[in-house]
């Protein structure tokens, strides 16, 4: 049973490790394309990326039933199992496999998280610049801006004293 257990485990993880790598080139190919300015590609592409993280949100549930059965199994936290925690009860080759999964996991959330600051920055960038062209083109279609007269100035008392003579 407890074998059973673990290789669902291990079919689950290795099937979330491909996605995250395919989520790790979606999001490289992203800033590709905003950096080129490719926005059909973008939209595509961002298209791709969320399929990506619904499967992966599917498959991380499906894991954390898996991971809660063989924590039960092997005498771990089943509330709240930890693939390290696992690793360490079950031992030998398989809690090895298990740690260079956790291992794998961790770079890539690394990678994920370096690619996708930077292509904020970039997102960020280029919506600065689509803003700076829109108001350029509303300038240009508004035309000349003009003011119109609505006030008038008043003249004072001009007698050139700023004292007052009496005391």
């Amino acid at each position: 049973m407890k074998q059973q257990s673990y290789e669902k485990l291990l079919s689950n993880l290795e099937d979330m490790t491909k996605q995250y790598r395919l989520l790790l080139d979606c999001v490289r190919k992203e800033k590709d394309f905003l950096i080129q300015n490719e926005i059909e590609l973008l939209n595509e592409n961002n298209l791709l990326k969320e399929q990506l993280l619904n499967k992966i949100a599917g498959l991380d549930t499906i894991r954390a039933g898996f991971a809660s059965a063989l924590a039960q199994e092997i005498g771990a936290n089943a509330d709240e199992p930890r693939l390290l925690e696992l690793a360490q009860r079950m031992g030998g080759a398989e809690g090895d496999r298990l740690r260079t999964i956790h291992s794998a996991f961790g770079l890539l959330t690394e990678r994920l998280v370096a690619i996708n600051k930077e292509n904020a920055v970039y997102a960020e960038s280029a919506l600065s610049t689509v803003n700076s062209a829109m108001e350029n083109i509303k300038d240009a279609i508004s035309g000349p801006k003009t003011y119109q007269k609505k006030g008038s100035y008043q003249q004072g008392n001009n007698s050139g004293n700023l004292v007052s003579r009496e005391a």
